[in-house]
């Protein structure tokens, strides 16, 4: 979420106060997701839903995720660009499964399983394009191998039931939602973490025979 594929090396190095305030500026937003995601994933499970209000619901789900999402600001321009792009996609596919003509199991499934896969693949592939950058790049990808295999479940079965999108979908809700919340409160520290840590005395020798604090990464999650 705040890193992305291909993006600049030399931030792991150069971290400032200013991009860690912009990013920590989100923390209300990624709290706010988090808490409407995990109540979603309790409706999802406590409602008797037919197929058609699952459908507008989920639907009003992915528009709210990539709105969101879209709100989240990168460390850099590319991450920000990744962030718009999926937020793009998700609100695209949450008006698509919402105007869809009486949708029938088969196609809410085509539509969560396909969105939980790219949604994770792009997880998966900024987690490790991070990993030398953040120190929780691990959440991401924790979170996208859980999107993917909810994504091939939904797609897996044809003949998918109520029952198993309602599953999926409320798992999803509900895992994404307590991992923004966990990570709302832990980038809204960032700042003075970063002071706390530029304060310390200079302990790394760079090639040029300049010393400076030692660098610790940020945390991102998607």
């Amino acid at each position: 979420m705040f890193a992305a594929p291909g993006m600049t090396p030399r931030l792991g190095r150069t971290l400032t106060r200013e991009i860690a305030e912009r990013v920590a500026r989100s923390w209300r937003v990624l709290l706010l997701n988090g808490l409407l995601l995990v109540v979603a994933g309790v409706l999802i499970f406590s409602i008797d839903w037919s197929i058609r209000s699952l459908a507008t619901f989920i639907g009003a789900l992915f528009v709210f995720q990539g709105i969101a999402t879209a709100m989240i600001p990168g460390i850099d321009p590319r991450a920000q660009r990744a962030n718009a792009l999926t937020g793009l996609l998700s609100v695209g596919a949450g008006v698509a499964i919402i105007v869809w003509p009486g949708p029938g199991v088969l196609a809410v499934a085509i539509f969560l399983g396909a969105w939980l896969i790219v949604m994770g693949t792009l997880a998966i592939s900024a987690a490790f394009a991070a990993r030398r950058l953040l120190a929780q790049w691990w959440l991401a990808l924790i979170l996208g191998l859980l999107e993917v295999p909810l994504g091939v479940l939904a797609l897996a079965n044809p003949g998918a039931t109520l029952a198993a999108i309602i599953t999926v979908a409320g798992i999803w809700a509900v895992a994404i939602g307590v991992m923004r919340i966990l990570l709302a409160l832990e980038i809204r520290r960032l700042p003075d973490e970063l002071d706390t840590l530029w304060t310390q005395p200079p302990t790394h020798t760079t090639t040029d025979g300049d010393t400076h604090p030692p660098h610790r990464p940020i945390t991102t999650a998607t």
